[in-house]
């Protein structure tokens, strides 16, 4: 009849839908926590393996370095669907935490592995922060797709949150100067970060054995129009892309903050140091930052699946959270400048709402891409804007393997870098094409 769709275009939507969002977010769980392991055991680290600080900031630069491949993975993805990225990704992973686990005596040989290993988990990082708007468009409604989103794409972060926690909750601190340092407990820290590094490897392979088990590429019949209809090309999604200024603004909106807080949060606790907070306090404090911006990311993404059309307006006020919140730590931290009382409530309190404002962004950026570039597929406009988060956030991990003796300059880079995204995502002009198609021709 007249004003109706054929049944394929109607969409459908299936319970085992949760299920596979279950099972990618896991994945994304898994790889931000091995990817974070060193950072917040840093001092335990040194002294175990023998790591200097050059070693450390390696260790997290290995995340954005996996990002070289980013474009292959999105190939993969547009062609061969989600299960052949995810079953790769995934045995990536599995290969990357066996390899830091192998039990070799000589501490060189044993480095090479730990750092070819992070490597390998590096590798998977374009699939677990791309795929999430491909995984809700293929998967979800259109009224769920934002949450879906948030949840798929924020697990990763909280990975890397659970390893502020796991790591020095498990993995005991050294006491004193090094030279007090007995033996017995270089041995005994060492086994112990052993332990993390078993149990995640544990971990990462029951995923990959339970994607192995099941994991489709896409249900047997679209959940909506936007799903159902024809998407460009590689090459002509890379041309539209690159030539469409809105999207190159709020690409750079998001790259610069996002890349610039990811690198800052891998060395949280090489930053802390130099001001007298603990590994524990440091390990808390990025735990809660995560934490607060994920249940918050998930919240916003909730109220813009009921609200549709905010997305500009809920950037405008999470970004302008961030500029203040990250501007209140940087002057805090220049005690002798400022005299701002420097305590654990203010440290703890302005990098929690930092975390808290950034974090829960990027789901929200991450629909508005691909709300502002329908119909180039969301694999390729996610993977372009997290590739250039990752580029920001290596340039700025390159500049902190030769400058690790003063953080002052790291600090100022975060308050100046969520400005010019406030900036941008001010003059940027939204469009809906993707939720137009689903509301009118499903209508």
């Amino acid at each position: 009849p007249a004003g109706r769709l054929p049944p394929l275009l109607s969409g459908r939507v299936y319970g085992r839908r949760w299920l596979v969002l279950l099972l990618f977010s896991l994945l994304g769980f898994a790889q931000g926590l091995v990817w974070n392991t060193w950072g917040p055991i840093q001092n335990s680290a040194r002294l175990a393996f023998g790591f200097s600080g050059w070693d450390i900031a390696l260790l997290v630069f290995w995340g954005p370095i996996g990002f070289a491949p980013c474009f292959f993975f999105m190939w993969l993805m547009d062609k061969k669907g989600l299960r052949v990225t995810v079953l790769l990704t995934s045995s990536l992973m599995v290969l990357g935490a066996g390899l830091r686990c192998v039990p070799v005596s000589d501490l060189e040989i044993r480095k090479k592995l730990i750092h070819g290993g992070q490597l390998l988990n590096g590798l998977a990082g374009p699939t677990v922060m791309n795929a999430a708007p491909f995984l809700s468009t293929t998967w979800f409604s259109p009224d769920e797709r934002a949450t879906a989103t948030a949840i798929a794409s924020l697990l990763n972060y909280l990975g890397c949150a659970a390893a502020f926690l796991v790591g020095p909750l498990v993995v005991p601190p050294p006491n004193g100067t090094a030279h007090l340092v007995s033996l017995s407990s270089t041995q005994h820290i060492k086994d112990r970060i052993e332990a993390v590094l078993y149990a995640e490897f544990g971990m990462v392979s029951l995923i990959f054995s339970a994607a192995l088990a099941y994991f489709p590429s896409r249900p047997p019949f679209p959940p909506s129009v936007a799903a159902a209809s024809q998407r460009l090309s590689y090459r002509r999604s890379f041309c539209r892309l690159l030539s469409n200024f809105r999207f190159l603004m709020i690409a750079l909106a998001y790259a610069i903050p996002l890349g610039v807080f990811s690198g800052w949060s891998g060395v949280l606790d090489l930053i802390l140091t130099p001001i007298h907070v603990s590994q524990v306090d440091a390990g808390w404090i990025g735990f809660w930052s995560v934490v607060g911006g994920c249940v918050v990311g998930i919240a916003m993404a909730r109220f813009a699946d009921f609200i549709r059309g905010m997305l500009k307006f809920i950037l405008l006020l999470l970004l302008s959270g961030a500029t203040l919140a990250s501007t209140w730590f940087t002057l805090t931290c220049l005690t002798t400048v400022t005299h701002l009382p420097l305590t654990t409530a203010t440290l703890y309190t302005s990098c929690i709402l930092l975390g808290i404002f950034l974090n829960s962004s990027v789901p929200i950026f991450f629909e508005l891409f691909v709300e502002t570039v329908y119909p180039v597929p969301e694999g390729i406009s996610c993977g372009v804007v997290t590739f250039l988060s990752n580029v920001f956030m290596g340039v700025l991990l390159f500049f902190l393997t030769f400058y690790h003796t003063e953080f002052s300059w790291f600090n100022w880079c975060l308050p100046g870098s969520c400005l010019l995204s406030l900036l941008l995502i001010l003059c940027f002009r939204e469009s809906y094409d993707r939720l137009y198609l689903d509301v009118v021709v499903s209508v």
